[in-house]
Order: structure tokens, then C-alpha cells, then sequence
């Protein structure tokens, strides 16, 4: 099986992680009603962990489509190579750093850890560009 998707599955698993960690945060300042319930109500503004996970899921679930097409582009277009691999790893390395960071507000290293996993996922979707 190629590392690529390998990758991709541990990215799923993130996905998982960011999930659960800005629910548990969410229904640690809105109680446990507000996570079993409709959630319908109006609620008050997130607190500083609230919204940053918050954010930090929402950060990976706008970027995870751009890894589940490179990764998985490459793979059907039998375009892997040690280039894609490393892009892969290089992008999921990132995005492990990523979430801890957020949480602990650093500012300028989180971006930097941000622009590596992009840089990742362009290694990826490079050999898609230029066949």
C-alpha cells in the first residue's frame, strides 16, 4: 500500500482529534445539556480555549480536502514518489504541531508550522501539475 495513504488515514484520525478535543472544550463552557441537546440556543461568546480549538478544527477541515486530493491524486495517477512521501509526512508532522500550538496561543511558530505543511501539501500535488 502506498505511505501516501497511510498518511491520508492518519490525517482522518486528526480530523478525530481536533473533533473531540474542541468538543470537549466546548462542553466544558456550555455543559453537557448544550452537547446532548439540539444545540439551538444562542450561546455566549467562547472562552479563550473554546475558541481556539474551535478555530484549530476549523483551520484543518478547510486544509484536509487539499490533502485528501493530493494524496489520493497522486495515488490513482501512480504519481508517488519519494517527493510525495516526504510532502505527506512533511504536511501530517505540521498539522500534529499545529493543534498544540494553537491551544497554547504561539503566534509566529504556529504560522511558520502552518506554511510547512502547505509547503507539504505542494510537494504532493506537484507531480499532478506537471505530469
Amino acid at each position: 500500500m502506498p505511505v501516501e495513504l497511510t498518511i491520508l488515514a492518519l490525517g482522518a484520525l486528526l480530523l478525530f482529534v481536533h473533533i473531540f478535543i474542541a468538543t470537549r472544550y466546548k462542553t466544558a463552557q456550555y455543559g453537557r445539556q448544550w452537547n446532548v441537546g439540539a444545540r439551538d440556543e444562542n450561546l455566549p461568546p467562547a472562552n479563550v480555549m473554546t475558541g481556539r480549538t474551535a478555530r484549530a478544527q476549523a483551520n484543518f477541515a478547510e486544509t484536509f480536502p487539499i490533502a485528501i486530493v493530493a494524496l489520493l491524486g497522486v495515488v490513482v495517477a501512480d504519481r508517488t514518489s519519494d517527493l510525495t512521501a516526504i510532502g505527506g509526512w512533511l504536511w501530517l508532522g505540521a498539522r500534529l504541531a499545529y493543534l498544540p500550538l494553537y491551544m497554547a496561543g504561539v503566534p509566529v511558530v504556529r504560522t511558520l508550522v502552518y506554511t510547512a505543511g502547505m509547503v507539504g501539501l505542494g510537494m504532493v500535488i506537484w507531480p499532478l501539475l506537471v505530469g
